[in-house]
């Protein structure tokens, strides 16, 4: 199971400098104007080998001049009702307001797990002002500085005793589950129906008819999992119900609990920035990939020229992760969805592939070594050894050689396309390590 943690806080308290640096991003923005953040923002972080999900949210307000308090406030509630761990930040410059009391009520009365966070303690003198927030009433004050990074270790380690380390298992172990996602009123539910041959799901030309996720068992032809239906993942300007903002987060954490991810495009709009958005998320989880062009019996010219544009513009979105398998669809007519299904085992089985490491040095080595990685400074990098490590999620090879650190992304890349040249790993990203030997 995926564990979230939420940030929560008054504004102008440092929720979007701790999201950033828990994500390692700048994804959020960060100003001193309060109240700008006010969607919530979803990040990806990792944490003594564990991973989990960061929600950075708008700051809680009542009674204030900005428009969109109610809203700010409906998604910090919606961020702590579906968080396992919460972060409450405030700031140990100001002390305590009356905003942060009413924040400590609402999730005293949560039953989560919850850490007082004491933000902008950048030295030991500020420390000693952190007692007064034993006053809330949630425990004891962690004092951080979000802006440098002073405190943040002990934090997490503090955070991560907290996480589900049992993984959320079907009823029997081994079965794929491959989660058909995209924008809303895309087909997805269609799609399922049509897999299954029965109406299971409920089908409707309204955007937003699927709330949640929902769990198929599809075992026929030789082929076993679960089919996972969620709800479509629309722009966050345009999520305006509470109930899909909860479905949004599930189809979230359906792709982050799936094997093989099925991204639905509708082929009567292209693939648009939404589609690249969910196309990021599953890339960021490092999910195998499988897109499907759905509803291209409504296309009317359907030559090869066309289907082939249309597939390059694909491939030129997707870059560099190029490798990924494109099936023209239609879950209406029944129009190959049959080879959905093939290309999702063998997306599956390419996620699990092992390579024998004789394999790997007889077949890279002589292509290394025809075509090395550049110098630098003068230095010659000798790559000695490639083996495939065990037990990753996705295929991880290390290349042991002299000098890892002068190894650039544009060699790695080179190698990752000679592997993928030479064995077949397609729609599943892959690792590419230096390591010194």
């Amino acid at each position: 199971m995926s564990n979230i943690v939420a940030i929560v806080g008054r504004p102008n308290v440092g929720k979007s400098t701790l999201f950033n640096r828990l994500t390692q991003t700048r994804q959020a923005i960060v100003n001193e104007e309060a109240g700008t953040t006010r969607d919530r923002q979803y990040g990806k972080a990792e944490w003594a080998g564990q991973e989990f999900s960061v929600i950075d949210t708008g700051g809680w307000v009542l009674h204030s001049e900005d428009i969109f308090e109610e809203e700010i406030n409906k998604q910090v509630r919606i961020a702590i009702d579906e968080a396992d761990v919460i972060l409450f930040l405030v700031d140990v410059t100001n002390g305590i307001t009356d905003w942060d009391e009413h924040v400590a009520d609402m999730l005293r009365r949560s039953a989560k797990s919850i850490f007082v966070v004491s933000n902008k303690a950048d030295n030991y003198e500020l420390h000693a002002q952190s007692a007064e927030f034993y006053s809330l009433g949630l425990g004891e004050p962690y004092n951080i500085s979000a802006i440098n990074g002073s405190g943040t270790g002990d934090l997490l380690d503090m955070v991560a005793t907290k996480f589900n380390k049992t993984e959320e298992e079907d009823t029997e172990d081994g079965i794929p589950k491959i989660a058909i996602v995209g924008r809303p009123n895309a087909g997805k539910s269609s799609l399922i129906n049509a897999f299954i041959g029965e109406e299971r799901n409920i089908v409707t030309d309204i955007a937003g008819t699927t709330r949640d996720s929902i769990y198929t068992r599809y075992d026929k032809f030789g082929l076993n999992f679960y089919l996972v239906d969620t709800a479509g993942i629309r722009k966050k300007g345009k999520v305006s119900e509470d109930l899909e903002y909860y479905s949004v987060i599930r189809a979230i954490r359906a792709i982050e609990n799936a094997d093989v991810c099925v991204l639905m495009v509708d082929a009567t709009r292209g693939i648009e920035s939404q589609d690249m958005n969910i196309f990021s998320l599953i890339q960021k989880n490092r999910k195998g990939l499988v897109i499907v062009v759905n509803k291209w019996d409504l296309v009317e010219n359907k030559d090869q020229n066309v289907i082939q544009t249309f597939e390059n513009a694909i491939r030129e979105r997707t870059a560099p992760f190029t490798d990924v398998p494109v099936i023209f669809s239609s879950a209406l007519t029944k129009q190959r969805i049959f080879k959905i299904l093939e290309t999702v085992s063998l997306v599956y089985e390419s996620r699990r592939r092992k390579i024998p490491t004789h394999q790997l040095n007889e077949i890279l080595l002589p292509i290394i070594e025809k075509t090395p990685p550049p110098m630098n400074k003068g230095k010659v990098v000798k790559v000695k050894y490639i083996t495939q490590l065990p037990n990753t999620s996705v295929p991880s090879f290390v290349f042991f050689c002299n000098l890892p650190q002068w190894v650039k992304e544009p060699y790695k890349r080179f190698l990752e396309n000679q592997i993928r040249k030479n064995w077949n790993l397609t729609g599943t990203p892959i690792n590419v390590f230096m390591r010194e030997k």
